[in-house]
């Protein structure tokens, strides 16, 4: 490009700085193009009519194994890190009032099972590959 073209449309880019450019390409006075003659429309997904054997058959995943049990030991450890504060904050907004020793059983409670599940948690070095699934 020549200095002066450059300077030139950069020029008119600041004076028509705001202005709507003209997006019809055809010109005012011509009429749009008609659209392709496209025989596409018989094969939308909505018209192709699914196969007999498709609505007959279908997929019936098997019954799921029983969910695991969870040991008592965890059971009462989870219940004190949940229950606990629970039980508070459910006095606590009703402004019931709880006796001391119960209070501070309910706090142990909460550190208790916190601490327990803690203790718990598995040691040894983890596959860094291991993403949790079994198969």
């Amino acid at each position: 490009m020549q200095p002066d073209n450059e300077d030139e449309a950069w020029r008119s880019i600041v004076e028509n700085y705001g202005d709507r450019a003209d997006l019809d390409p055809d010109g005012p006075g011509r009429e749009p193009a008609p659209p392709p003659d496209d025989d596409l429309d018989d094969f939308r997904p909505d018209t192709v009519p699914a196969p007999a054997s498709w609505q007959e058959e279908r997929f019936v995943p098997p019954t799921p194994p029983p969910l695991p049990r969870v040991p008592r030991d965890r059971l009462v450890a989870w219940a004190g890190v949940f229950g606990s504060p629970t039980v508070l904050l459910f006095c606590l907004v009703l402004g019931i009032h709880l006796p001391t020793v119960l209070g501070y059983a309910l706090i142990a409670a909460f550190v208790g099972g916190f601490i327990y599940l803690v203790v718990q948690m598995p040691r040894g070095p983890r596959d860094p590959f291991d993403d949790g699934a079994r198969l």
